[in-house]
Formats: structure tokens, sequence, C-alpha cells
């Protein structure tokens, strides 16, 4: 395990004045429970902290690097900065689902590839850092993994109005029914749940959603349907 810890360490960009602390942020509830070990050897309340220190830090950032942006375009570039998607794509990227600890059933089922999963583990390593080191080490750790996402709003490249509403344009464009959009699970404890929600169009599944609330699944669920479908090109669609 000391090894496995090192490894993250260097992947993170960052030394751990207390391994323990990595430690548990990187095992699951189901590998604790496993153990019958108390809740204070998870990572679930750390997720909790890592996920008000992410939201603090990026909303701090672009209040003082983006003063021209409205409050409602503020939010919306927030929302998806902080949605479950992206920091589970930065949770991948930093490698997170190698050094998990899971429980065997979770292991079973792919539990070091799940989107839940890797954005709780990335909250979980930002608390972890901040425990360790202090807000300014959780802060650097934060805007050096966020840059490439950071560079994009700076160059304006990303698009402010709501996914949900670009995808109804452009299945009108491409003649397709409206998207339906359907509730499929709840996960996690009542503080930190994770909706998943199921994007259809004509009755067959093209992506699934996941946020911390239905609005903000149904939003990422959209987004995810947009990088599928084509821009003008009429699709057909198969609903057998």
């Amino acid at each position: 395990m000391i090894e496995s810890l090192h490894r993250l360490e260097s992947i993170l960009g960052y030394s751990f004045q207390k391994s323990e602390i990595l430690e548990r942020a990187v095992t699951h509830s189901s590998a604790a429970n496993e153990k019958r070990a108390s809740s204070s050897n998870d990572n679930e309340q750390m997720e909790f902290l890592g996920d008000s220190l992410v939201g603090f830090f990026i909303s701090d950032f672009l209040f003082r690097e983006h003063t021209g942006l409205s409050e409602g375009e503020l939010s919306k570039v927030r929302a998806h900065l902080v949605s479950a998607a992206n920091l589970s794509k930065l949770g991948d990227q930093l490698k997170l689902g190698e050094f998990l600890v899971l429980g065997k059933g979770e292991e079973k089922t792919g539990g070091r590839r799940k989107q839940a999963l890797l954005a709780d583990a990335f909250e979980a390593v930002v608390a972890a850092i901040y425990l360790d080191g202090g807000l300014e080490s959780a802060r650097e750790f934060l805007l050096r993994i966020f840059k490439p996402d950071l560079d994009v709003v700076a160059s304006g490249g990303l698009q402010f109005k709501d996914f949900k509403s670009q995808l109804q344009e452009r299945l009108q464009a491409l003649r397709c029914p409206p998207a339906e959009y359907c509730l499929v699970k709840e996960t996690g404890p009542d503080h930190c749940k994770i909706f998943s929600v199921e994007l259809k169009i004509n009755g067959q599944r093209m992506t699934e959603g996941h946020g911390d609330s239905k609005k903000r699944a149904e939003q990422e669920a959209a987004r995810l349907a947009l990088d599928v479908l084509p821009a003008t090109t009429p699709y057909a669609i198969d609903a057998s």
C-alpha cells in the first residue's frame, strides 16, 4: 500500500506529510464495510468536504478572473466545471481508479471505471490535500489540475446556453423528436446524493448523465448527447 500511495503522490504532484489521509481518500465505503471499519476509515465524509472546496475555489477563481461575466454565466460555467462528469474526467486523468481500495462486490461490478466513484475520489483527494497541507496547497492543486478547462473558459470556448436547450435546437434541426429524460437511480448518502438520468431519443437510449441534483444530471446527459449527435446532417435514430 505504501508503494502505491507514493506512486499516486507522484501523479498528484503533492507529497503528503500524513499518508493515512491519502489512504482514507482512496478507500471506498464498500471496502470499509467488508472490514467492518467505522465511517472514519472511508472517503465519504472527505467527499463532502472536497465538494465544498472545489466549489469554493472554482467560484473564487471565476469571480476574480472573469469580471465581465454575468452571475448567470458564472453559474453555468461553474456548474460545468464542477459537474460529476467533469470531476470524473479529471479523476480518470489522474488514474485514481487504479488506486481505489474497493470491496469485492464493487470490484466485480467495475467500480474502478465508474464515473460516480472517480468523481467522489477526486473530491476526497482534494479534501485530503487540504487536511494535510492547508488551503493554499488545495488551491494550487486545483488550479493546476483545472488549468486546461479554465483556459477554455478564458478563450470563450464555453457556450452559456444550457445544454438541454442546445440539444432541443439540435434535434429540431435534425428533424428528430424531443429528448426524454428519466431518473434511473440515486446513490450516495443523503448529504451527498448522486442522481443518474437516462436520455432517450425516439425510445432509444443515448446517454446517461450524473449530477448532485436531477436538473444537473439532465444537463449532463444533454451535454453528452450533443457530443454524439451531428450538427446538421439528418440523423436517423432506430426506434427498434
